[in-house]
Parts: structure tokens; sequence; C-alpha cells
């Protein structure tokens, strides 16, 4: 992977004792978070993997993933706590664990309820505090949260990713990368574009005007 800076490296200012082990756990909880809309989920169900999975009671994994659910950010001194808060938060938390070796080793499922909105995310923590997201609703995309980051929901039609590109020229926006799955032809599809800088409402309306968009959601943990 490419390193943005020193701090990448070494990681970022936490509440130890890893930067993949919970570091990385808090930035994947703070991911599904904004993907929830920025509420607090009312059920949160956190499957981990490999090692996660081993170590997460040991290494504060499971304190951290909720902590970034809570928008605890990684240095917050309230993470230790975390499962004290969420359940004085009204969030209910089931922990499970799985095998499977499609994912990097350090990966959680979190399947999240709160209100009307849902949402199931699969992230990795690479090393040094960063992650990356591998899955949102069942869509194969990546992308780190490390740039402002655009999740468009949307039909698959001919022309959409021009009519979007086109509003983010309008907007002077800059691409750093693009992913798009589709569920099928003409059916359920998912794009995920990372920027160089966030977008003001007014375009992101515009982006949810736009015919066969079904919702418009961000993430930046810039």
């Amino acid at each position: 992977m490419r390193f943005k800076d020193v701090f990448s490296i070494i990681g970022p200012a936490m509440i130890g004792p890893s930067s993949s082990h919970t570091a990385g756990a808090a930035r994947i909880g703070l991911v599904a978070r904004q993907l929830l809309g920025g509420i607090t989920a009312e059920r949160a169900r956190i499957t981990f993997y490999g090692s996660f999975a081993e170590t997460y009671r040991g290494h504060g994994t499971d304190l951290a993933i909720v902590g970034g659910l809570l928008g605890y950010a990684t240095d917050d001194p309230r993470i230790p706590n975390a499962l004290e808060e969420a359940e004085a938060a009204g969030m209910d938390v089931i922990f499970a664990e799985a095998v499977n070796p499609v994912y990097h080793p350090n990966t959680a499922k979190l399947q999240l309820e709160g209100g009307d909105r849902s949402v199931v995310v699969i992230g990795s923590s690479i090393g040094g505090g960063n992650v990356e997201i591998v899955s949102v609703d069942e869509f194969d995309l990546k992308f780190g949260g490390s740039y402002p980051t655009l999740i468009i929901d949307h039909r698959d039609r001919t022309g959409l990713i021009a009519d979007v590109t086109e509003q983010l020229r309008r907007e002077a926006a800059n691409i750093v990368s693009m992913d798009v799955d589709r569920k099928g032809r003409n059916g359920e599809a998912m794009t995920v574009i990372e920027l160089d800088a966030p977008l003001p409402e007014a375009c992101l309306r515009a982006l949810a005007g736009i015919d066969g968009v079904a919702g418009v959601r961000t993430v930046d943990l810039t």
C-alpha cells in the first residue's frame, strides 16, 4: 500500500496496545457509524475473523470497535469503558467469531441497525492504524477512509457514472479512486469515490437527484 506520511507507518495517536488491533478497529467502527448515517446503532453484531477472533479480548479490539461505533476517536480516553458506554447509550452489542481465509487476518464484519436504517460493513485493519473497507451491504468495494469518500447507492444504467462524474467536474472535485459493483445488469449497484476534498451540501443534493440514484452517503476520517 502507499503511505501518505510518517504517521501512516508509526500509527495515529491512540489508546493502546496495538495500532492494528485497537486504532484500526476503532477506525472500522467509525466508518460503519458514518455509513449508518452518523447515528448510534441500537443493535450491533460484530464478527471477528482471523487474529482479531483469536485476540480481540486481550488486545481490546472489542472495546475499540465499539468505541468507534460510539463516535470515539482512536485516542479517546473513554475507549476502555466503551462497552459500558454502549449499554448506557442503548446499544445492544453481540460478539461472534468466525474463520474466513478470504479476508485479511485482522478483519471484522459489522451488522448495524438503528431506527429505520441498517448497514453491513466488512473492514480490515492493515497496519499503522490504517483500514481497508472491503464490503458494504454485500457489495464488494474497497476504500480506506483516509480521503473524503462518497458512497452512492444506485440502479445500474448506462450513463449514470458519466452523470456523476460530470457533476463532480462542475464542482472541480478531483477523484482519487473509484470502485463500482452491481448485483446484476440493470439491478442494484454501488459506487465508491474517494476525493481530494469534501463536497458542499449543494453538490451532494445534486448527486442524490440524478436519475437512478437511490442515496448518497459520505465517509470522512480525515
